[in-house]
């Protein structure tokens, strides 16, 4: 079985893919002093009270911390005796190679998002990724990812408020009764969360005219559903999206007989 791993600023996912489903999916907070022993003691009593059998014989990694890289690679090797593949790396192929600057690194949870995205809906697709950045991903009609947008993700929007104004209290994103505040935390509560309603609308209405195609949006990450309660922003939702396009990447990899 293959152990796909998502890590981010903020959290890490586990997911178990048996070749063709995910089995279970287990999530942590990122911590880059956590051991290889730590990190499989954690992991395998999830796994064992979900009836999960250690049956894992590969490993696949998408890290945008760096440092968190080499003990997740330690892992694989001392408990589940395989090389890890570790995306963005040039030992890990991508179906399609990106199309962006000379120089420039894409991070590997961008790259893994657009081959799922390519995988599940063809070409010419944007995805709306919300965790600590909310990224834009732009996926081309041949599925590479060509490019996109990072801004500031919604939390740590609402963190940075709280820490610059003294005054103003720390408060959980949610979607205001209505638009005009009439106490501090709706006054904040709709400037967050209507902020971004625009942010995103006016950003995939842009997109779209400079790309100069049709594009279908897809949304994911923990607060996708939130705003499409409110607005037509995406085509469809899906909460697997980067690790998905991890089982991809692997299997792609495979099948090329690089692993």
């Amino acid at each position: 079985m293959l152990l796909a791993i998502d890590c981010g600023n903020t959290n890490t996912v586990f997911s178990i893919w048996n070749g063709t489903r995910i089995l279970c999916t287990l999530r942590t907070s990122t911590e880059h002093q956590r051991t290889a022993d730590q990190y499989y003691v954690w992991l395998s009593t999830l796994l064992a009270h979900n009836k999960i059998p250690m049956d894992i014989n590969a490993v696949i990694i998408s890290s945008t911390v760096p440092r968190v890289v080499f003990n997740l690679r330690v892992l694989a090797d001392r408990y589940f005796a395989c090389r890890p593949l570790v995306v963005g790396r040039p030992d890990c192929l991508l179906p399609v190679a990106p199309r962006v600057d000379a120089g420039t690194r894409p991070g590997p949870d961008r790259l893994a998002n657009a081959v799922a995205a390519f995988d599940r809906h063809g070409g010419n697709v944007v995805v709306v990724d919300f965790g600590t950045a909310t990224n834009f991903d732009v996926v081309s009609d041949d599925g590479a990812y060509v490019g996109g947008v990072i801004a500031p993700g919604v939390n740590l929007s609402l963190e940075a408020l709280h820490a610059g104004a003294a005054a103003l209290p720390h408060v959980d994103i949610s979607q205001p009764e209505k638009v005009i505040g009439t106490n501090t935390v709706a006054c904040i509560q709709s400037g967050v969360f209507w902020g971004y309603i625009g942010l995103i609308d006016g950003l995939i209405a842009r997109i779209k005219a400079e790309y100069g195609a049709p594009m279908k949006v897809i949304g994911t990450g923990g607060l996708a559903p939130l705003f499409a309660q409110a607005e037509n922003l995406f085509d469809t939702i899906e909460d697997d999206l980067t690790i998905h396009g991890l089982t991809v990447i692997h299997k792609y990899n495979k099948d090329q007989g690089n692993i």
